[in-house]
């Protein structure tokens, strides 16, 4: 690979709009998970995790630390390295996705659903399926760089939630569930990629429309589906096929 010096080298490591918003996101998750779990387990003040736990703090957070590394390997320009992790991304989303769904099961068989329970149980279950769609939908996309890197972005947003909720409730002390900050915060993370599609391109694809409807659209649905006596039936009947203490 030929260096450069001077002003070319300084320009190439200047940080993208992607390497900026993708390590937005993973302070969130770090910072969030680093007060409730790293930093209790490091210290041995957590309570006991079943496997399972670990199994999927280790699927998501290979997922966040992969989406940085592909980020900087793109701002970097080494785009045949990056390319070369693409398989590698592949198998980690779908352990992201796996890991999900039995996480969602697991609690699913022990929950009350009191509370804001349902609501929280809406994004346990919407948020993998969301994912591995617009994950795939970015797949398809390869092909076209921008709407590539967008639509990797918008689906990695859907599973930011408990991350967020984490920084606000146990990092600031909000003291009520953060629905509405957390989805504003993730609704600022995909309408920064909306804006910088249109900059970029000119218009915004519909891929990329999809995809922020999808997140943007499960957002809306909480509370009217969430609240009902039906959703609680629901997810009771989903536990129903685990065992879990």
């Amino acid at each position: 690979m030929a260096s450069v010096t001077g002003a070319g080298a300084k320009a190439g490591w200047r940080p993208s709009f992607h390497l900026v918003l993708v390590l937005a996101m993973a302070a969130y998750v770090f910072i969030g998970f680093g007060i409730t779990y790293i930093v209790p387990e490091i210290v041995g003040t957590r309570p006991p995790d079943s496997p399972i736990v670990h199994l999927h703090g280790a699927a998501f957070f290979s997922w966040i630390l992969l989406l940085v590394t592909q980020a900087s390997l793109i701002n970097a320009k080494n785009v045949k390295l990056h390319r070369s992790l693409g398989m590698l991304g592949v198998a980690v989303a779908t352990f992201a996705v796996t890991m999900g769904v039995f996480i969602m099961l697991a609690a699913a068989s022990i929950t009350k659903l009191q509370g804001v329970g349902p609501s929280v149980f809406w994004l346990n279950v919407t948020a993998p399926p969301s994912f591995g769609i617009v994950f795939a939908m970015a797949i398809r996309a390869v092909k076209r760089p921008e709407m590539h890197r967008n639509l990797m972005v918008i689906a990695t947003t859907g599973i930011l939630m408990p991350g967020i909720n984490r920084v606000y409730m146990q990092g600031l002390g909000i003291q009520h569930f953060t629905f509405i900050e957390t989805y504003l915060t993730m609704d600022a993370f995909i309408a920064a990629c909306l804006w910088h599609e249109r900059r970029t391109l000119g218009r915004i694809s519909r891929a990329t429309w999809t995809g922020a409807g999808i997140i943007v659209g499960l957002e809306l649905l909480n509370f009217p589906i969430s609240t009902t006596a039906w959703w609680s039936d629901f997810v009771f009947w989903l536990g129903s096929f685990v065992h879990y203490e």
